[in-house]
């Protein structure tokens, strides 16, 4: 496919940098003007540049809010990158993205379909829009002890019982880099006209890409809020809210997304959106290639280590695991006898090596084009040297292809919808003996954030097993006001006068 010689071009940082290029004399914030009145420590090490191109939103440099110059070619431009009708930037992060999505298309008391290995923005915003959740309950994968997929058949089952609902949510792919069967659900969705928002966090790089899984853009979704930071070169919290078709209207995501971002938008992360536009337009295939050839090489070699798994394309189905982004390097470490916490720290404190996220059984590490194999062959001898001294700590012989109990809690009884749970007059209990009460908080392991209780959920043992098995191996679970995790906040209950 060509590709419009505008690509090549960057409205919004070529304006900034004619902007600063000229010195105008600033009497507007921010206060540092340029880096002059800041600490001078913070100032040496972040440099004059970046700091040049810290500004607001005076005419000249266009408004988030309301964009008719720079930003909204530079928005124009992003959409026909990602085949979206329209783009909007985001510096609130994909949580801001994926929470104006939701509330762009539900109110209090509807109803809207969600998986339940959904992300904490999603969830919370089903609490501001005052929606009820429909959870369908994603594909365990009984070897690895993670969350997948959800598949079409599971679909079908939530929209033929809801078909009021007012949107379905997909994650594509998910955290792990697992991707459903989004086109067929698409267009299940679509034949009960109900829009499809896409949680695309983790998917930046997968429009750009022919061996990577399908873009919610190109499957014909109606929204996707996506990581353009995570994986697609852009500065952290900086991302895009990418919507098409005539089931949502972009005046109304305009309007929302407007209400949940800051007046005081951050030029900096703007314009590395349409640095990074650019570059995976003009780059991102040549650089994504390269990538994946790394990731692959390194998952050969990790599967050589005894005791180790990176699973790769031998895991695809037809239902849940319909796709997989190969640069996600999931390692099960179960058969170490360790959790991958534990491998987590020990990597952390032997071979200085940070990974993107561990649970009870896997490690997982992301490749990208910022990789070399300098990083990758490090990780690959780390693992080796904790093989083989867990190997040498432990007599039996390891069963790689062991089959482990799987503990994952069923979903909980919703009671109250989140919302009325949130805002209800609550009590603080103590958190083991809970069960039974209605939550009025959240509580989750994070990352990635998947909720074991959200506010209007009756708690019970199950789910309390499941939490203090997550903070015995040291995982971090969160959401509670009390950060001990001894308290719970639930719903008062009112008992007769006697």
């Amino acid at each position: 496919m060509k590709k419009n010689p505008e690509q090549q071009t960057t409205p919004l940082l070529d304006g900034l940098l004619k902007h600063v290029e000229q010195k105008p004399v600033q009497f507007h914030i921010p206060g540092h003007k340029g880096g002059k009145g800041m600490d001078e420590q913070f100032r040496e090490f972040i440099g004059e540049n970046a700091l040049s191109l810290d500004l607001i939103n005076i005419a000249p440099l266009d408004d988030l809010h309301h964009p008719g110059g720079m930003i909204q070619e530079a928005q124009h431009l992003a959409a026909e990158a990602f085949g979206a009708d329209y783009t909007f930037f985001s510096v609130q992060g994909t949580s801001g993205a994926i929470m104006t999505m939701i509330m762009s298309v539900c109110g209090p008391g509807e109803k809207i379909i969600v998986p339940r290995n959904v992300h904490k923005s999603i969830t919370s915003a089903i609490v501001f829009a005052g929606a009820t959740p429909i959870f369908i309950h994603p594909e365990i994968d009984s070897q690895l002890g993670i969350s997948h997929g959800i598949t079409v058949n599971a679909v079908e089952k939530a929209l033929n019982a809801h078909p009021d609902a007012k949107g379905l949510v997909v994650i594509n792919p998910t955290y792990f880099g697992v991707a459903a069967n989004l086109k067929e659900i698409v267009e299940l969705a679509h034949s009960f006209d109900i829009p499809v928002l896409v949680d695309e966090a983790h998917g930046v790089h997968i429009h750009f890409h022919e061996d990577l899984p399908m873009s919610a853009m190109q499957a014909g979704a109606d929204m996707a809020a996506t990581s353009v930071h995570k994986l697609g070169g852009s500065l952290t919290q900086s991302s895009v809210l990418n919507i098409q078709g005539n089931l949502i209207s972009p005046n109304r995501v305009q309007s929302i997304i407007s209400m949940l971002t800051t007046t005081s938008t951050s030029y900096i992360l703007l314009a590395s959106l349409d640095a990074a536009r650019r570059n995976l337009v003009i780059n991102g295939a040549e650089r994504i290639s390269e990538a994946i050839r790394l990731a692959e090489k390194t998952r050969a070699e990790i599967n050589e280590i005894e005791g180790i798994y990176c699973p790769g394309k031998e895991l695809l189905n037809e239902r849940a695991i319909f796709d997989m982004d190969p640069t996600k390097l999931i390692i099960s470490i179960k058969n170490l006898g360790i959790t991958g916490y534990d491998a987590e720290v020990w990597l952390r404190e032997n071979y200085n090596i940070e990974v993107e996220l561990s649970d009870l059984y896997n490690l997982l590490c992301i490749v990208t084009a910022g990789d070399t194999e300098e990083e990758t062959n490090l990780l690959v001898h780390a693992l080796s040297e904790l093989s083989r001294q867990q190997m040498n700590k432990n007599e039996y012989k390891h069963d790689q292809d062991k089959q482990i109990n799987v503990f994952v809690p069923s979903i909980p009884t919703l009671a109250l919808s989140p919302r009325d749970a949130f805002y209800s007059e609550t009590e603080i209990v103590p958190l083991r003996e809970s069960a039974g009460r209605i939550s009025a908080e959240f509580v989750m392991v994070y990352p990635p954030g998947i909720p074991i209780l959200i506010p209007g959920e009756i708690i019970d043992n199950e789910n309390l097993n499941y939490i203090w098995k997550n903070i015995e191996a040291g995982l971090p679970v969160q959401g509670p006001e009390d950060f001990t995790l001894q308290f719970i906040r639930v719903i008062r209950e009112r008992k007769a006068i006697e």
